[in-house]
């Protein structure tokens, strides 16, 4: 399973697909990473509900990973979270491939819905959030939150 823009590969975070892939330099493999594999390994159903790794076409580069916080729940519903690289930031790479990994997840008949969340003072965030037309909810736990539903 992988999915591509015009720029991205977009691809399920695997042990070979890290090894596939270059690192660059500001690209660390985070905890979150390394949780998932290991949750991967006990439940292969997990691919696709968890860490994909966006990869830059131009030079098949890392530049950053996102995903879902899990398998959608019992309301059709699943939290997507993402991450850039500093390098690679401003420049349209987390809107892109946030939105192709949401198309994907509708697509799977699974996802009715789509929550995110982040800190009041992420500019690039909720900058990426309103580009993707994810309208805002109630703050929680001094977090915005957003939601996008099925068209």
């Amino acid at each position: 399973m992988e999915l591509q823009t015009e720029r991205l590969i977009i691809t399920p975070c695997t042990k070979e697909s890290l090894q596939e892939f270059s690192k660059t330099e500001d690209y660390v493999i985070g905890l979150h990473v390394d949780m998932y594999l290991l949750a991967l390994k006990d439940d292969p159903s997990l691919s696709g509900w968890g860490v994909w790794l966006v990869i830059n076409k131009e030079d098949h580069t890392i530049i950053g990973d996102m995903g879902f916080k899990g398998k959608p729940d019992s309301q059709k519903t699943v939290e997507v979270g993402y991450a850039i690289i500093p390098s690679a930031q401003k420049k349209g790479y987390a809107t892109e491939a946030v939105k192709e990994i949401i198309n994907w997840a509708f697509s799977t008949g699974k996802v009715e819905k789509v929550v995110a969340e982040c800190l009041h003072d992420n500019h690039s965030s909720i900058r990426v959030l309103e580009k993707l037309q994810m309208k805002r909810t109630e703050p929680k736990n001094n977090m915005l939150n957003w939601e996008l539903e099925k068209p």
